[in-house]
């Protein structure tokens, strides 16, 4: 299993837009990748999943992922996150 945690530092946290943009990158995957925040876990193709996490500015999520391109889809997500601005 790959992982990797961010602080969360866009102002508004994380909603729709970067959400939006997690989910069709981690759906490029074929890797179980999920999204944890506060105890709970969620599927991070799931825009629901997401959303229903309510992550505010500041707050730190670790993103995992198991299968054979887990990897790679951590380092796509990673990137996501620094070039949207919404985490490091």
């Amino acid at each position: 299993m790959a992982e990797q945690t961010f602080k969360i530092t866009a102002s508004e946290g994380v909603h729709a837009r970067p959400a939006t943009l997690l989910v069709q990158n981690a759906g490029k995957f074929n890797s179980d990748i999920n999204m944890e925040y506060n105890g709970k876990s969620v599927n991070l193709k799931s825009i629901m999943g997401i959303m229903s996490l309510g992550i505010p500015s500041g707050a730190e999520v670790k993103i995992t992922a198991e299968g054979k391109d887990e990897d790679d889809a951590i380092k796509a997500l990673a990137d996501v996150m620094k070039n949207e601005g919404l985490g490091e």
